[in-house]
């Protein structure tokens, strides 16, 4: 399932977004529901699905019974792939930011960065080099990275102006989450991150990777 609902800003980058696994379900025979119905979130429509994406939704968007769904199905082994302001959702939730990762703060305008690839073993980054000049909208979050995430990419903040979260500013990241398969990327503001080849077979790998049980 890829899940936009938004109750709070809206990126015009969804629509981009949705796009882009519209090829990827073509090109990889998946099968898609596009959603911003959070009344999915039940037991029993969660099981049809190998991999929930959150797609930039941001703000509140479940009640308690869609809150303990989505526990339920992260318990039994379900994947998650976060993009963007993913990190800008439930923030008051603590459960779901430990899972998602990071709770967003604020960012700078957009501009060009240097990211450092730090783990090119796990496969949704394998295809990069060492270093990735990247145009995007770089987030600050509350606090540093759930301790468990495993940091793939950070942003080098002498690369742009605005950083605030010093030498160690995780962009991208994974983690096992009480039994669930947890990738969670800051990038992905703008529309033209939804048609990048190295953004695009990076979100292919998570998904494929998140959805191995």
């Amino acid at each position: 399932m890829v899940f936009s609902k938004t109750n709070g800003f809206r990126h015009a980058s969804i629509d981009d977004g949705k796009k882009m696994f519209e090829k990827l379900e073509k090109e990889n025979n998946w099968k898609l529901t596009f959603s911003e119905d959070s009344l999915l979130f039940n037991h029993k429509s969660l099981r049809n699905f190998d991999v929930l994406v959150f797609l930039s939704t941001t703000g509140n968007i479940f009640g308690e019974t869609q809150k303990k769904a989505l526990q339920k199905y992260i318990h039994k082994g379900g994947g998650f792939v976060g993009i963007h302001a993913a990190t800008d959702t439930e923030m008051e939730w603590q459960w779901y930011v430990d899972m998602v990762g990071a709770a967003f703060k604020s960012h700078p305008k957009q501009q060009t960065a240097t990211i450092n690839i730090l783990n090119r073993s796990f496969k949704p980054m394998q295809h990069f080099g060492a270093t990735w000049q990247h145009f995007d909208e770089w987030y600050n979050f509350r606090a540093p990275v759930n301790p468990n995430c495993i940091v793939l990419a950070t942003v080098d903040e002498s690369s742009y102006q605005g950083g605030t979260m010093g030498a160690h500013h995780p962009v991208t990241w994974y983690q096992h989450f009480e039994g669930g398969k947890i990738f969670t990327t800051a990038l992905g503001h703008t529309s033209a991150c939804y048609t990048d080849a190295d953004f695009v077979k990076m979100i292919k790998e998570a998904v494929v990777w998140a959805g191995g049980r």
